[in-house]
């Protein structure tokens, strides 16, 4: 009577699921993180600091995943996330080993966080104190000055409701029923777009205002208000820039992981993970070579970890089924800029968001997209286009040559078609027509001679977040964080399909965004806590980092 048998699973009396464990060896549990994200880099740090044995396999030269580095001509250029909040996540990480985020790593805060523009050049900055917010948008249209106060008590309502949800796995579905209502009370279940419509009426404000979900690859309209969050994260802990770039951040973090006793390895990609009984023994590199696991943390899209590292395995055939039914985040196209001298008097700031056009149009291309937008540009026009502009020289010359600028431009884009694929030609035109529009877009509005004075330049797009970072359909940021692509319904931390594997990065729960990335690690760690204890508290002068300081390039 000791256990009894449901569904084809060890169950105990109180029918939860028995984890039958290979036994733990002196030096800890046997842990393979797959990739060196933000995700995996944080889930590595945990568990090398609780005295497991942490091995981090990432297949590119350097480690960062989405926020990998591109170093051309002198120049060095974030390749993803560029907008960094609640420093206190990366702090945690460092207090592990005794030591202070601020030794290794110097964040500055902005202000404005952002500056949007306007189809005519008017501008509208995101301050970081309330009160200097207030009077921006007072200066854009004083009517709605009471209501956007009402907007900054709902989101202030809706954070304190889900925040406690954000660091919590989302293993059982009676814990998402329990935000039930939450969701009905503060009417997050509706759009982030209609939320702030509700509170304020300039055409403008609505649309700068409802911004925020496209930096998590959503469409405004259809993300659900609960995701406010990310707004409020930002008015309470900043927006802040690592001098040196995001890289800067990641190497830092990439180095903690060593001193606590870490081994990281680059140019080892994982072709396949290992599991015999229902249970991961481990991981299969693409040469052939296999490494010994009693835990895998997967940083992979879920997509890619299901479709592919547990390819044929029949018992992660659900998961790969709702994998395929699931809604992609949109794609990007990111250019990257360097140029042979500044622009002292431009109007760009920081962060940078320019809103021309009509914003249904450029919604409606990238998130329901007809038949030509897959296709190819050859009928783009700049009014189509979402654009971010991050200009890093504004706050740090190191990142460029003596008297140069360095930029880096997103444009949302549509995720690629569901079947089949669209040839290299039609790629590379609407690579080519994208960069004309943005090279004009700049010249004429904001860097008057840009294209004359370009010295160092790269670009990636949908194909990139397909091939290179394997995510479904080129996927920016995963899955689209709709209602029901969130909490319970997203890919679980702690795969069903396989005991013994973990899911971390933009894909599973919480959810994209740096914040998000990093809590999706500290529950990985935390899960994998409750099957694995604690060996030991490991301090960063316990380890002997000699044997891996040449692993990761820097």
């Amino acid at each position: 009577m000791g256990k009894r048998r449901g569904r084809g699973r060890d169950l105990d009396r109180r029918g939860a699921r028995r984890t039958e464990r290979p036994p733990v060896t002196a030096g800890g549990a046997r842990v393979v993180v797959v990739g060196a994200g933000f995700g995996g880099l944080a889930a590595a740090a945990r568990l090398a600091a609780a005295g497991h044995d942490v091995t981090v396999l990432e297949k590119r030269d350097l480690i960062g995943g989405r926020a990998y580095r591109y170093d051309i001509n002198g120049f060095r250029f974030d390749g993803g996330p560029t907008v960094l909040t609640a420093p206190f996540m990366f702090e945690e990480l460092f207090a592990l080993a005794g030591e202070k985020l601020s030794d290794h790593v110097e964040l500055v805060p902005l202000d404005p966080f952002y500056r949007a523009f306007d189809a005519s050049g008017g501008r509208f900055d995101f301050r970081a104190s309330l009160d200097d917010f207030r009077e921006e948008v007072a200066r854009r249209s004083p009517a709605d000055v009471t209501g956007f106060d009402r907007l900054q008590r709902k989101i202030s309502g809706i954070f304190d409701a889900f925040y406690p949800y954000t660091e919590r796995s989302m293993m059982q579905l009676h814990v998402m029923l329990r935000m039930l209502p939450y969701l009905l009370r503060h009417g997050a279940a509706r759009g982030m777009q209609h939320l702030v419509n509700t509170t304020v009426r300039d055409p403008f404000l609505r649309r700068a205002l409802a911004f925020h979900p496209l930096l998590i690859g959503g469409d405004p309209a259809r993300t659900p208000s609960l995701y406010a969050l990310i707004v409020e994260f930002e008015r309470r802990w900043g927006v802040h820039y690592a001098i040196g770039g995001t890289s800067a951040l990641v190497e830092a973090i990439g180095a903690l992981v060593q001193r606590l006793g870490g081994t990281i390895r680059c140019g080892a990609e994982v072709d396949r993970i290992v599991h015999t009984g229902g249970r991961v023994t481990g991981v299969r590199l693409v040469d052939g070579s296999e490494i010994d696991a009693d835990v895998v943390v997967s940083g992979a899209d879920p997509g890619a970890t299901y479709e592919r590292l547990l390819a044929g395995a029949p018992q992660a055939a659900p998961s790969r089924m709702r994998m395929r039914r699931s809604t992609p985040s949109m794609s990007l196209h990111v250019l990257y800029f360097g140029a042979d001298r500044t622009w002292p008097d431009t109007p760009l700031a920081h962060h940078n968001l320019l809103l021309g056009g009509d914003a249904r149009a450029v919604m409606q291309r990238v998130f329901r997209p007809k038949a030509r937008d897959l296709e190819g540009g050859a009928h783009l026009k700049a009014d189509d286009l979402f654009l971010y502009v991050h200009v890093p020289t504004r706050t740090d010359a190191s990142v460029a040559p003596p008297g140069c600028e360095a930029l880096y431009v997103l444009v949302a884009s549509p995720a690629l078609p569901p079947h089949g694929e669209r040839s290299a030609e039609a790629a590379a035109d609407e690579a080519a027509r994208v960069r004309r529009l943005v090279l004009d877009t700049l010249d004429e509005r904001f860097l008057p001679g840009l294209s004359d004075h370009i010295v160092a330049e790269h670009a990636i797009g949908p194909e990139h977040f397909r091939d290179v970072l394997q995510t479904p359909r080129g996927a920016g940021f995963s899955l689209q964080p709709t209602l029901f692509q969130s909490g319970w319904f997203r890919p679980h931390n702690r795969s069903r399909a396989v005991r013994g594997l973990y899911l971390v990065g933009a894909g599973t729960h919480p959810g994209a965004g740096v914040p998000a990335v990093l809590a999706s690690g500290k529950i990985a760690a935390g899960l994998i806590g409750e099957e694995y204890p604690r060996v030991v508290a490991r301090r960063a002068g316990d380890a002997d980092t000699t044997r891996v300081a040449d692993e990761v390039p820097s």
